[in-house]
Protein backbone atom coordinates (compact mmCIF):
# COMPACT_ATOMS: atom_id res chain seq x y z
CA UNK A 1 0.00 0.00 0.00
CA UNK A 2 1.22 3.47 -0.93
CA UNK A 3 0.61 6.63 1.07
CA UNK A 4 -0.22 9.68 -1.06
CA UNK A 5 0.01 13.02 0.75
CA UNK A 6 -1.85 15.88 -0.93
CA UNK A 7 0.41 18.89 -0.35
CA UNK A 8 -0.02 20.99 -3.50
CA UNK A 9 -2.32 23.66 -2.08
CA UNK A 10 -1.44 27.32 -1.59
CA UNK A 11 -3.01 27.95 1.86
CA UNK A 12 -4.14 31.49 1.03
CA UNK A 13 -6.02 31.78 4.34
CA UNK A 14 -2.68 31.61 6.15
CA UNK A 15 -1.00 34.42 4.21
CA UNK A 16 1.54 35.93 4.71
CA UNK A 17 2.84 32.88 6.63
CA UNK A 18 2.38 30.55 3.66
CA UNK A 19 2.85 33.00 0.81
CA UNK A 20 6.29 31.56 0.11
CA UNK A 21 6.28 28.44 2.27
CA UNK A 22 4.11 25.28 2.17
CA UNK A 23 1.63 24.76 4.98
CA UNK A 24 2.48 21.05 5.58
CA UNK A 25 6.01 22.06 6.55
CA UNK A 26 4.93 24.65 9.11
CA UNK A 27 6.11 23.79 12.60
CA UNK A 28 3.60 22.80 15.26
CA UNK A 29 5.06 22.18 18.69
CA UNK A 30 8.58 22.18 17.22
CA UNK A 31 7.84 19.65 14.45
CA UNK A 32 6.50 20.04 10.88
CA UNK A 33 2.85 19.09 10.40
CA UNK A 34 3.93 16.62 7.72
CA UNK A 35 6.31 14.84 10.10
CA UNK A 36 3.57 14.42 12.68
CA UNK A 37 1.53 12.57 10.05
CA UNK A 38 4.30 10.49 8.53
CA UNK A 39 5.94 9.36 11.77
CA UNK A 40 2.78 7.37 12.40
CA UNK A 41 2.16 6.22 8.82
CA UNK A 42 5.77 5.12 8.30
CA UNK A 43 5.32 2.51 11.02
CA UNK A 44 2.21 0.91 9.51
CA UNK A 45 3.22 -2.51 8.23
CA UNK A 46 1.24 -2.30 4.99
CA UNK A 47 2.80 1.01 3.86
CA UNK A 48 5.69 0.67 1.39
CA UNK A 49 6.22 4.21 0.07
CA UNK A 50 5.51 7.81 1.13
CA UNK A 51 4.49 9.99 -1.83
CA UNK A 52 4.26 13.77 -1.45
CA UNK A 53 2.42 15.68 -4.19
CA UNK A 54 3.59 19.29 -4.25
CA UNK A 55 3.19 22.15 -6.69
CA UNK A 56 5.96 23.76 -8.73
CA UNK A 57 6.15 26.83 -6.48
CA UNK A 58 6.98 24.81 -3.36
CA UNK A 59 8.75 21.78 -4.80
CA UNK A 60 12.21 22.92 -3.64
CA UNK A 61 10.98 23.21 -0.04
CA UNK A 62 9.80 19.60 -0.09
CA UNK A 63 12.95 18.33 -1.77
CA UNK A 64 15.07 20.09 0.86
CA UNK A 65 12.87 18.64 3.60
CA UNK A 66 13.21 15.16 2.08
CA UNK A 67 17.01 15.28 2.28
CA UNK A 68 16.82 15.66 6.06
CA UNK A 69 14.40 12.79 6.74
CA UNK A 70 15.17 9.30 7.98
CA UNK A 71 11.95 7.37 7.50
CA UNK A 72 11.89 3.60 7.08
CA UNK A 73 9.98 3.81 3.79
CA UNK A 74 11.26 5.64 0.69
CA UNK A 75 9.95 9.15 0.04
CA UNK A 76 8.96 10.29 -3.44
CA UNK A 77 8.25 13.99 -4.04
CA UNK A 78 6.18 14.90 -7.11
CA UNK A 79 5.74 18.29 -8.79
CA UNK A 80 2.23 18.68 -10.26
CA UNK A 81 3.39 21.69 -12.29
CA UNK A 82 1.02 24.33 -10.93
CA UNK A 83 2.46 27.71 -9.97
CA UNK A 84 -0.38 29.59 -8.25
CA UNK A 85 -3.74 29.10 -6.57
CA UNK A 86 -5.73 30.10 -9.65
CA UNK A 87 -4.15 27.34 -11.73
CA UNK A 88 -3.96 24.50 -9.18
CA UNK A 89 -4.83 21.02 -10.38
CA UNK A 90 -7.05 20.25 -7.40
CA UNK A 91 -6.93 17.32 -5.00
CA UNK A 92 -8.65 14.73 -7.20
CA UNK A 93 -6.41 15.42 -10.19
CA UNK A 94 -3.38 15.31 -7.89
CA UNK A 95 -4.36 11.77 -6.83
CA UNK A 96 -4.69 10.85 -10.49
CA UNK A 97 -1.36 12.56 -11.27
CA UNK A 98 0.45 10.56 -8.58
CA UNK A 99 -1.14 7.27 -9.63
CA UNK A 100 -0.32 7.75 -13.32
CA UNK A 101 3.16 9.25 -12.81
CA UNK A 102 4.27 6.31 -10.66
CA UNK A 103 2.08 3.68 -12.33
CA UNK A 104 0.57 2.78 -8.96
CA UNK A 105 -1.08 -0.64 -9.12
CA UNK A 106 -1.88 -1.12 -5.44
CA UNK A 107 -4.14 0.30 -2.76
CA UNK A 108 -3.41 3.76 -1.39
CA UNK A 109 -3.90 5.68 1.82
CA UNK A 110 -4.64 9.24 0.63
CA UNK A 111 -4.39 12.09 3.12
CA UNK A 112 -4.36 15.88 3.22
CA UNK A 113 -1.00 17.12 4.44
CA UNK A 114 -2.32 19.95 6.60
CA UNK A 115 -4.01 18.05 9.44
CA UNK A 116 -2.79 16.54 12.71
CA UNK A 117 -4.40 13.53 14.42
CA UNK A 118 -4.07 12.34 18.01
CA UNK A 119 -4.61 8.71 16.94
CA UNK A 120 -2.96 6.30 14.49
CA UNK A 121 -3.92 5.59 10.89
CA UNK A 122 -3.21 1.92 11.61
CA UNK A 123 -6.79 1.25 12.68
CA UNK A 124 -8.08 2.82 9.47
CA UNK A 125 -5.87 0.59 7.31
CA UNK A 126 -6.99 -2.49 9.28
CA UNK A 127 -10.63 -1.46 8.82
CA UNK A 128 -10.13 -1.32 5.05
CA UNK A 129 -8.59 -4.81 5.04
CA UNK A 130 -11.54 -6.10 7.05
CA UNK A 131 -14.18 -4.57 4.76
CA UNK A 132 -12.37 -5.20 1.49
CA UNK A 133 -13.60 -1.93 -0.02
CA UNK A 134 -12.44 1.66 -0.38
CA UNK A 135 -13.07 3.52 2.87
CA UNK A 136 -13.32 7.02 4.33
CA UNK A 137 -13.01 8.30 7.86
CA UNK A 138 -15.90 10.04 9.60
CA UNK A 139 -16.74 11.78 12.86
CA UNK A 140 -19.81 13.25 14.49
CA UNK A 141 -20.45 16.90 13.64
CA UNK A 142 -23.52 18.62 15.06
CA UNK A 143 -22.80 22.23 14.04
CA UNK A 144 -24.97 22.98 10.99
CA UNK A 145 -22.61 25.62 9.59
CA UNK A 146 -19.70 23.19 9.76
CA UNK A 147 -21.83 20.43 8.20
CA UNK A 148 -22.53 22.74 5.27
CA UNK A 149 -18.79 23.16 4.64
CA UNK A 150 -17.81 19.50 4.47
CA UNK A 151 -18.89 16.08 3.24
CA UNK A 152 -21.76 14.49 5.17
CA UNK A 153 -22.61 10.80 5.03
CA UNK A 154 -25.21 8.40 6.38
CA UNK A 155 -24.36 4.80 7.24
CA UNK A 156 -26.04 1.46 7.78
CA UNK A 157 -25.28 -0.83 10.73
CA UNK A 158 -22.30 -2.31 8.87
CA UNK A 159 -20.74 1.15 8.33
CA UNK A 160 -21.60 1.04 4.62
CA UNK A 161 -22.19 4.52 3.20
CA UNK A 162 -25.83 4.96 2.20
CA UNK A 163 -25.61 8.62 1.16
CA UNK A 164 -22.75 11.07 0.64
CA UNK A 165 -23.17 14.79 -0.01
CA UNK A 166 -20.49 17.47 -0.33
CA UNK A 167 -21.38 20.72 1.47
CA UNK A 168 -25.13 20.00 1.75
CA UNK A 169 -27.54 22.86 2.47
CA UNK A 170 -29.84 20.42 4.31
CA UNK A 171 -27.67 17.58 5.64
CA UNK A 172 -29.25 14.13 5.87
CA UNK A 173 -27.05 13.16 8.81
CA UNK A 174 -24.35 14.35 11.17
CA UNK A 175 -21.33 12.26 10.21
CA UNK A 176 -18.64 14.44 8.62
CA UNK A 177 -15.83 13.18 6.39
CA UNK A 178 -12.32 14.64 6.84
CA UNK A 179 -9.74 14.36 4.00
CA UNK A 180 -8.46 10.85 4.75
CA UNK A 181 -9.23 7.95 2.43
CA UNK A 182 -8.19 4.36 1.78
CA UNK A 183 -8.70 3.57 -1.90
CA UNK A 184 -8.61 0.18 -3.57
CA UNK A 185 -6.29 0.08 -6.59
CA UNK A 186 -9.16 -0.64 -8.97
CA UNK A 187 -11.10 2.36 -7.65
CA UNK A 188 -8.23 4.81 -8.16
CA UNK A 189 -8.35 3.89 -11.84
CA UNK A 190 -11.93 5.21 -11.96
CA UNK A 191 -10.88 8.84 -11.41
CA UNK A 192 -10.96 9.74 -15.14
CA UNK A 193 -14.52 8.38 -15.33
CA UNK A 194 -15.51 10.41 -12.27
CA UNK A 195 -14.06 13.59 -13.78
CA UNK A 196 -15.85 12.97 -17.07
CA UNK A 197 -19.11 12.72 -15.13
CA UNK A 198 -18.58 16.09 -13.45
CA UNK A 199 -16.72 15.21 -10.26
CA UNK A 200 -15.41 18.38 -8.58
CA UNK A 201 -11.64 18.01 -8.89
CA UNK A 202 -10.83 20.61 -6.22
CA UNK A 203 -12.49 18.98 -3.20
CA UNK A 204 -10.82 15.66 -2.27
CA UNK A 205 -14.06 14.21 -0.94
CA UNK A 206 -15.89 14.66 -4.23
CA UNK A 207 -14.29 11.54 -5.69
CA UNK A 208 -15.20 9.48 -2.62
CA UNK A 209 -18.77 10.78 -2.90
CA UNK A 210 -18.93 9.81 -6.58
CA UNK A 211 -17.40 6.40 -5.85
CA UNK A 212 -19.93 5.65 -3.11
CA UNK A 213 -22.69 5.92 -5.70
CA UNK A 214 -20.95 3.40 -7.97
CA UNK A 215 -19.77 0.74 -5.52
CA UNK A 216 -19.62 -0.15 -1.83
CA UNK A 217 -17.62 2.31 0.29
CA UNK A 218 -17.38 1.95 4.07
CA UNK A 219 -16.67 4.56 6.74
CA UNK A 220 -14.45 4.19 9.81
CA UNK A 221 -15.46 6.28 12.82
CA UNK A 222 -12.45 8.24 14.09
CA UNK A 223 -11.39 7.16 17.60
CA UNK A 224 -9.82 10.51 18.45
CA UNK A 225 -9.43 14.12 17.43
CA UNK A 226 -8.30 15.83 14.25
CA UNK A 227 -6.72 19.28 14.14
CA UNK A 228 -7.39 21.00 10.81
CA UNK A 229 -4.85 23.76 10.18
CA UNK A 230 -7.03 25.94 7.97
CA UNK A 231 -6.39 29.51 9.06
CA UNK A 232 -4.28 31.52 11.48
CA UNK A 233 -6.63 30.94 14.41
CA UNK A 234 -6.59 27.13 14.04
CA UNK A 235 -2.81 27.19 13.53
CA UNK A 236 -2.26 29.17 16.73
CA UNK A 237 -4.61 26.86 18.66
CA UNK A 238 -2.72 23.79 17.43
CA UNK A 239 0.56 25.42 18.41
CA UNK A 240 -0.66 25.92 21.98
CA UNK A 241 -1.97 22.36 22.28
CA UNK A 242 1.13 20.62 20.96
CA UNK A 243 3.57 22.87 22.77
CA UNK A 244 1.91 21.77 26.00
CA UNK A 245 2.15 18.11 24.96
Amino acid sequence: MKCIVLAAGYATRLYPLTENFPKPLLGVGGKPILNRLLEDIDNIEEITELIIVSNHKFIDHFNNWKEKQNFKNPITVLDDGSVDNDHRLGAVKDIQFAAESLNIQEDALVIAGDNILDFSFAGFVSFMKEKGTSCVMCHEENDLKKQQKTGIITLDKDCLITSYEEKPIKPKGNMAVPPFYCYKAEDIKKIPEAISEGCNTDAPGSFAAWLSRKTDVHAWVMPGKRYDIGDMKSYEEAQKIFEQK
